[in-house]
This record gives C-alpha cells, sequence and structure tokens, in this order.
C-alpha cells in the first residue's frame, strides 16, 4: 500500500534540492494525502512552457494532437518525460527530469503493480508540478 510521511520526505529532501539547484530552478516539496510525494518547480533557467509548444507542434505534424498553446503550469507524466525531451533535442531538461525522479524514488521505492490484474503495490507516488494553477512557472532568463 503507498505510504508517504514528513519523516520520509526530510530523508529525500536534501537529494531532490541537490538536484533542483544543480539546474538553476527552485521548487518546493510536500506530502499529499499520505502517499504522494510532491515537487513543484516554481521558477528558474528551463524554458518548460516552450519545450511544451514544441512537442506539442512536433505531435500536431504528426496528427498526434491538434491544438497548440503555450500552457502556464504542467503537471508532468513522469513515466515518459525523459525521452519526450529527448525526442524534441532538450537534452537538459531530460537529464534533469531523469535525475529529478532518481532523487524522488531514493532507495526504498519499489514498483510491483501489475495492471493486468488490477494489482497496484507501489511504496509510494510522485508528483512533479511545474509551476501550480494559481501561479504560473517563472521562467528566469
Amino acid at each position: 500500500m503507498a505510504y508517504f510521511n514528513q519523516e520520509k520526505k526530510k530523508k529525500l529532501a536534501p537529494q531532490i534540492k541537490k538536484v533542483l539547484s544543480k539546474y538553476g530552478l527552485k521548487g518546493s516539496i510536500s506530502v499529499n494525502n499520505h502517499n504522494t510525494l510532491v515537487v513543484t518547480v516554481k521558477s528558474g533557467s528551463l524554458d518548460f512552457m516552450g519545450a511544451s509548444v514544441k512537442m506539442q507542434e512536433q505531435w500536431h505534424l504528426q496528427g498526434r494532437h491538434t491544438n497548440v498553446h503555450k500552457p502556464e503550469y504542467l503537471q508532468i507524466n513522469h513515466y515518459h518525460t525523459e525521452n519526450w525531451h529527448r525526442e524534441i533535442g532538450e537534452d537538459t531538461m531530460a537529464d534533469f527530469f531523469k535525475e529529478l525522479i532518481q532523487a524522488m524514488r531514493g532507495e526504498e521505492w519499489y514498483d510491483n503493480s501489475d495492471i493486468q490484474t488490477d494489482y497496484f503495490d507501489t511504496a509510494y507516488y510522485i508528483d512533479i508540478n511545474i509551476g501550480k494553477w494559481n501561479k504560473p512557472y517563472n521562467f528566469v532568463k
């Protein structure tokens, strides 16, 4: 059963903060519903919104996406984000997400889920937000 608390957050926070600092980003770390570790990137030198537009344009050309718009915030799919960013040539962002996800998982994270049998067993869930719905990401050049 997924479970996460403040003590576990304190253990993972130094490594997460180190990754954010390495890429010139500022963010917050929180716990949601005692089962999810949440990292919200608030500002920094990586143009996540520009990369999102680039990704949407590429999908539009492939017929996979119809609307292209610049978002104010993003909720990241941590299963695919590294590959998507490499696909559009944003290797620095791909490296950031890879390192952030590794830091968020730490040494105790596991996932023994089996979707085919409707069996879900993970240490805890991970959410990555770029900005928030009420406070957009601040891109600083």
